[in-house]
């Protein structure tokens, strides 16, 4: 039976996922300790580095980025990042305690790479009632013609307390513009307090399950429609990334519960 859901290694070094059903997307959580450096190379991927918590100085193809970095955890603020393009040697070296989410998909697109600081990640709010959520947008086409990528799709989202995200439930499957993108999806979570959880169901042709998130747990879906929660009491986070064959986001609701998107605009005219 395939794996769907499992949870991240937090180890010191390059913890890999134990099991990914996605073709495109991969993910690896890098936690390195004050003064530890990890290299690698790209091949045939772009990687986005996001930064989680701490800095830590990038050398990619012999450009350094100082000192990138800032905030201590996911719940203190928006994030930096690092394009590393395909075909690319780099070396991440910390100061301080760093932790940072190596995000990738296949490319051949040849440019030079490039930080993404938080002045450049748009922020927002989706949904209304106990369905909004609060999200950053790190690298899309929304608004950021000046960050290049072949396939990676990625931001933030932040669910408060007993609130729903990626509601109603949505899936982007086949490509059938506009109204579906294909795209395959992940999210790697993380819960404040920590010792909290949510809940993700998953959905599709095959199966219809559900799973407990908790910290550094991540959902890898290749296909199917999702959705989440958050206990009473705890914020949960997800780091959520696509890749698919276009850079185009479009996704189709569950048709039996859509009808929960068309409230949103009445629900925030009311104030909720």
């Amino acid at each position: 039976m395939t794996t769907y859901f499992t949870s991240v290694p937090s180890a010191a070094g390059l913890n890999r996922l134990p099991v990914n059903p996605c073709k495109l997307l991969d993910f690896g959580l890098l936690v390195l300790n004050s003064g530890e450096s990890y290299s690698s190379a790209t091949a045939d991927r772009e990687v986005l580095a996001v930064i989680l918590g701490g800095k830590g100085t990038f050398i990619v193809n012999g450009q350094e980025f100082k000192n990138v970095g800032g905030r201590p955890n996911v719940f203190a603020g928006k994030p930096h990042s690092v394009y590393i393009p395909c075909g690319a040697e780099y070396t991440i070296t910390a100061h301080g305690r760093l932790e940072v989410g190596l995000t990738s998909a296949p490319s051949d697109l040849k440019v030079a790479p490039y930080v993404i600081g938080p002045e450049k990640v748009t922020t927002g709010v989706w949904g209304a009632a106990n369905f909004s959520r609060s999200y950053h947008q790190i690298l899309t086409l929304a608004g950021q013609p000046d960050l290049p990528a072949a396939r990676l799709i990625v931001g933030e989202t932040y669910t408060p307390s007993g609130n729903w995200s990626t509601y109603p439930p949505h899936k982007h499957e086949v490509d059938d513009l506009p109204r579906e993108a294909y795209h395959e999806e992940m999210y790697f979570f993380k819960i404040n307090p920590s010792d909290g959880f949510g809940m993700v169901r998953y959905y599709n042709d095959e199966i219809d399950t559900a799973f407990v998130v908790r910290d550094n747990t991540i959902l890898m879906a290749p296909k199917g429609y999702h959705t989440t929660n958050s206990a009473p009491g705890y914020t949960s986070y997800f780091l959520w990334f696509l890749a698919g064959n276009q850079r185009v986001q479009a996704t189709a609701d569950d048709p039996t519960l859509a009808w929960v998107a068309r409230t949103v605009p009445m629900l925030k005219a009311l104030g909720h």
